[in-house]
């Protein structure tokens, strides 16, 4: 199947998580954004790094704002120039798992552990799906 990685997509920060096909799921340091050039490059040299095959990206499906985030991610997504297959799963209650899983280890520190815990989550779900 080849690499994998998942993508907690924020404003702030960008979580990330990988797959190398083994069903281990590993998160990985998550970007901080300081603009959307900026964060694009800085998740392609991920992509590249991991020979990224499928890139799994959150969104709250079913929500109001699906096809709004579906259309910010294509947008995204398109700046970073990926080639491979982009998949969306549904990333509800993704940040609060993570939070929960970080209780005591962390005090509200806006690091992107959290982040990368999310899309570890998302990316998850996603390998549970198939």
């Amino acid at each position: 199947m080849g690499s994998v990685i998942a993508i907690d997509l924020g404003l702030k920060r960008i979580g990330l998580a990988l797959s190398s096909g083994n069903g281990i799921v590993t998160p990985l340091g998550a970007i901080e954004r300081k603009n959307r050039n900026q964060a694009a490059n800085d998740v392609k040299k991920v992509l590249d790094e991991y020979d990224a095959q499928t890139v799994v990206v959150g969104i709250p499906m079913g929500s109001t704002t699906e096809e709004e985030m579906r259309r910010r991610v294509a947008h995204f997504m398109n700046l970073v120039d990926f080639k491979g297959e982009i998949a969306y799963q549904d990333e509800a209650g993704s940040s609060q798992e993570a939070e929960a899983l970080m209780r005591g280890e962390i005090r509200y520190k806006r690091d992107g552990r959290i982040d990368s815990l999310s899309a570890k989550i998302i990316l998850e779900r996603y390998l549970r799906a198939l």
